[in-house]
């Protein structure tokens, strides 16, 4: 089964057909709101808002824990994590949609490990490619029968927000090769991979990043929703045809 969660811009998802709402308790605290299950298509999904359906959840105060537990008790095994970032690489401009293929975590005081605790044995899992091969290949070739371009790869860095970043700040992710800027990509794929989910990521740039190109004198937080809006309808068209592949 596949879930998509949704982030910025996306705390709902249009065109589900027998919807219902779910309550999942877990060890690790409530997850962000109640899963939505439906049909896209005909095909069984489940849609969580990671900022929950009212954006009320900073990306520092997600439960990431709870949110993919809650998923894969509920028996879902592919996720497409769709995220807003800003643009640092010169081809990831406002509108962009860029599929990463990896990810620097700079990120701190998450919960960010299901192995931990007096009850637990020291676990690593191999994270040499945070993305799952065949999600990214579904959804790459999803954009191709939909007709959607899309950016093939790309390094995500993810930050701790909520604060957007200084310009020496983005200048320093470019130098550590970062061409994505965003706040809710990690602990998130990396307990996706913990819980055995096949996990990828959707970005959706809603701006250049601090001090680059249009946002060299500062970011224009007023012009994010126009882009996000003018966006999201590509999203939704594209995830529908992932659901349908």
């Amino acid at each position: 089964m596949l879930a998509i969660i949704g982030g910025s811009g996306l705390a709902k998802l249009a065109g589900l057909g027998n919807v219902r709402r779910e309550v999942v308790r877990t060890p690790y605290g409530d997850p962000s709101c109640a899963l939505t299950h439906g049909e896209l298509d005909g095909r069984p999904i489940v849609f969580l808002a990671r900022h929950g359906y009212g954006h009320t959840l900073a990306p520092h105060e997600i439960n990431y824990r709870a949110n993919v537990f809650a998923l894969k008790r509920v028996g879902v095994e592919r996720v497409v994590a769709v995220a807003t970032v800003g643009g640092i690489r010169a081809d990831c401009v406002a509108g962009a949609l860029v599929v990463p293929d990896q990810i620097v975590d700079y990120t701190w005081g998450r919960g960010h490990t299901f192995f931990e605790g007096a009850d637990q044995p020291v676990t690593h899992v191999d994270f040499t490619w945070p993305y799952d091969a065949s999600v990214r290949e579904q959804v790459l070739e999803a954009a191709r029968r939909c007709g959607e371009p899309v950016v093939d790869g790309a390094v995500y860095g993810c930050t701790q927000g909520p604060r957007l970043e200084t310009a020496a700040e983005i200048e320093r992710l470019a130098r550590d090769g970062c061409d994505l800027v965003g706040m809710t990509g990690m602990p998130e794929a990396a307990l996706a991979r913990e819980a055995g989910l096949a996990y990828a990521a959707l970005c959706v740039v809603a701006n250049e990043a601090a001090g680059r190109g249009k946002s060299r004198a500062g970011i224009s937080l007023t012009d994010i929703p126009v882009v996000l809006d003018a966006a999201m309808g590509r999203v939704r068209r594209l995830l529908a045809e992932v659901a349908r592949g």
